[in-house]
């Protein structure tokens, strides 16, 4: 029996649909849940103008990106218009990016909108206990979890269906959510780590006084920045890491036009989504009460049911063989998800000796905060990339035999892995979300003073929000490595392609089969594209640098020129709006330059080097990119949660010189674990899309060709 392609239009489509079903359905319960407090409705309101504020500007500016864009596309790709064989292909792509584009952009307007209603509803219910506050926090955040991955779904099914399967649109619906998840992720990002290394610097350091204390000019700008980056800035994020593991599989599946590998893709991706809305549904906490264990099972639910959906698929409806190679090659992908997020877990959680061990060094003072961070950071690299390099190597290793004279078959297998890897994103994205919706409840339940009892449950809840936070950024990053190791293959297949349709002009260009680093060309390659992440991630930590300086010295003004503000003296107010502005302004101004200094130097090595540096190039981003992400996630949520246990009362507690020092290595750690870490995987999904989008004029254009 045959999974044909009409058979899996039609199950993505339902199951988008479901999807979206099960989205409404939490959406309209979070509506519902009780909310009558004056303090917290009017600050919740705060929140919600700013970050809305912010991203209608946000979107205003790469508004005006996406259509430059838009134009270079239907211009020169897949080839220059005049002189393609067929023009309504470049029409194509630039349609598919806009709806890249238009959907990423919808994905953190979707988190908006539920985050700033779900704060509000968890920071009431928390008066009532820890498990209605969680259940608020955790279905809000699952209302953006099943409408992302619903709409990448839905988004890369459609695309497919009305282009007939055209790579090149593929492709341009997959750049067009990269591109804007990109300076999406990087501008929430700046906007976040400004008001919260502000807030915490002068607040808690300088004065000493409590975390979402409201006489800090700079605490609701924290909470929008929770919103802004957290939310909207990784929906995008996830969004775009989702779309481009299922470009990079379907584009390899079409070039090898192989029965049921493109309906293997489609089925695949379906039945995670399936699984990740029955894990939503079935969430719940358990009798111990403990949040971080029931997000934790309620990811090992959907990876368990996940697995038996598509065993049972492959059995009932594809090739023998070749199905079972390929499941068994997405599979691997799903454990090794499954295993970084353990190892995120054991660098990350409070409960855990780095942790720990960190938390005491604060003691004797930040210098060996710092420190220890910092070697417990690079230690958790290994095991992520160590993982990583061993499910792409099984996974080649498992579809390689289908064909041994094609290296496209392993580099398909590697592709599954990835989509075996983000076929829970789903439940990722809704424990993702979780976390900022449970710290900005933090803020409310303190801000409209609801009392200890509730203050207590809202950090234990922001707790686990913290170590969840952590796992999901690391499974996000291992997920981006297998997904660029495949776009790799991508860039390969589709050089290989072009090549091919030049030969039957009587044109002779030079395929790729693989890329040899003693080749100067491809070595020349490697070395710049390794350079890139570390620059990337300077320029937007120089960024939140410059912006963090300039609302610090806002807030001292306020301190110093409001009667009354330091003091607390009742019906005294500091500007909020003002600190707001400045995390908006800076943001805007500091997230174009890397993400466009990226890409002008991915063309730059393209039209020197051709396709062999380009191949050198994406080797080098790949790895140094990944190293940097990973390390980055891992020491800043390590530095977080090392505050936090000395804030829980452990080392002298909050006010002590360990916790001071503890605030200094999270405030270095910030824009570590929610800038410059997770921007930059969508900066190499992206360098990756433009080499395989620029492939042909490379192979024509550039000058050692």
């Amino acid at each position: 029996m045959t999974f044909t392609i009409t058979i899996a239009y039609i199950a993505a489509i339902i199951i988008s649909l479901v999807s979206f079903g099960v989205a409404l359905y939490f959406f309209f319960w979070v509506k519902r849940q009780p909310s009558s407090n004056e303090t917290i409705h009017r600050i919740g309101a705060l929140i919600g103008k700013g970050a809305n504020t912010f991203l209608r500007r946000e979107y205003l500016l790469l508004a005006r990106f996406a259509g430059a864009a838009t134009i270079l596309i239907l211009l020169f790709l897949p080839s220059p218009i005049w002189s393609a064989k067929s023009p309504m292909t470049n029409v194509l792509m630039a349609i598919s990016y806009v709806f890249g584009t238009v959907l990423s952009a919808l994905a953190g307007k979707i988190g908006i909108a539920v985050a700033t209603i779900a704060n509000m509803k968890a920071a009431e219910a928390a008066t009532k206990g820890i498990r209605p506050s969680f259940m608020a926090g955790f279905r809000g955040g699952a209302v953006m979890g099943m409408a992302v991955v619903g709409a990448s779904l839905l988004g890369v099914t459609i695309v497919y269906m009305v282009t007939n399967g055209d790579s090149s649109s593929v492709l341009g619906f997959s750049f067009g959510a990269s591109s804007l998840a990109l300076f999406a992720k990087a501008g929430g990002g700046i906007f976040t780590k400004t008001a919260d290394i502000s807030a915490d610097l002068v607040g808690k350091v300088e004065l000493g006084i409590p975390e979402d204390d409201p006489r800090n000019p700079a605490v609701i700008a924290d909470n929008v920045g929770d919103n802004v980056g957290d939310v909207a800035g990784m929906g995008a994020d996830l969004f775009d890491s989702n779309v481009a593991s299922m470009a990079a599989a379907l584009v390899m599946a079409i070039a090898l036009n192989r029965e049921s590998f493109v309906p293997m893709v489609f089925c695949y991706a379906a039945l995670g989504l399936l699984a990740s809305s029955i894990g939503v549904l079935l969430a719940r906490m358990g009798k111990k009460a403990n949040p971080t264990r029931a997000l934790n099972m309620s990811t090992y639910i959907t990876t368990a049911l996940f697995a038996g959906f598509t065993a049972l698929a492959t059995f009932l409806f594809f090739n023998k063989e070749y199905g079972w190679r390929i499941w068994a090659a997405m599979t691997v992908g799903l454990l090794v998800g499954t295993l970084i997020g353990i190892v995120s877990d054991f660098f990350t959680n409070d409960n855990k000796h780095p942790v720990r061990y960190v938390s005491n060094a604060s003691k004797s003072g930040p210098a060996f905060t710092i420190l220890s961070g910092v070697s417990y950071g690079f230690l958790s690299v290994l095991p992520a990339m160590v993982g990583i390099a061993i499910s792409a190597l099984a996974a080649y290793q498992i579809c390689a035999p289908l064909n041994p004279d094609d290296p496209t078959y392993g580099m398909f297998g590697i592709a599954m892995a990835a989509v075996g890897m983000l076929s829970i994103v789903g439940m990722i994205i809704s424990n993702d979300a979780y976390g900022p919706i449970v710290d900005n409840a933090r803020g409310l339940v303190e801000m409209g003073g609801l009392g200890d009892t509730a203050l207590e449950v809202t950090d234990e809840l922001d707790s686990a929000g913290n170590t969840v936070k952590a796992v999901t950024k690391g499974f996000a990053i291992g997920a981006a490595g297998l997904t660029i190791i495949a776009l790799l293959g991508t860039f390969m297949s589709e050089v290989n392609v072009a090549v091919a349709e030049a030969a039957q002009e009587g044109i002779t260009l030079k395929g790729i089969e693989t890329f040899d680093i003693l080749n100067p060309l491809v070595f020349f390659g490697l070395l710049v594209g390794a350079a890139i992440p570390a620059v990337f991630s300077a320029m937007l930590m120089l960024g939140v640098d410059r912006n963090a300086q300039r609302m610090v010295a806002e807030i001292h003004r306020q301190f110093k020129e409001i009667v009354g503000l330091k003091e607390g003296v009742h019906g005294v107010e500091p500007e909020y709006e003002k600190c707001i502005d400045i995390a908006t302004v800076g943001a805007l101004k500091e997230l174009i330059p890397a993400g466009l200094m990226a890409i002008i130097v991915t063309l730059a090595v393209g039209f020197i080097g051709g396709v062999e540096a380009i191949g050198g190039y994406l080797a080098g981003n790949i790895v140094s990119g990944l190293l940097l992400a990973l390390f980055m996630s891992n020491a800043g949520g390590l530095w977080d949660n090392a505050k936090k246990y000395i804030e829980a009362g452990n080392h002298g507690g909050k006010g002590s010189d360990a916790h001071k020092a503890a605030v200094v290595g999270d405030t270095v750690g910030d824009p570590f674990k929610d800038t410059a870490g997770p921007s930059l995987n969508t900066q190499v999904t992206v360098v990756s899309l433009v080499s395989s989008l620029m492939s042909t004029l490379f192979l024509t254009y550039s000058i050692f060709r």
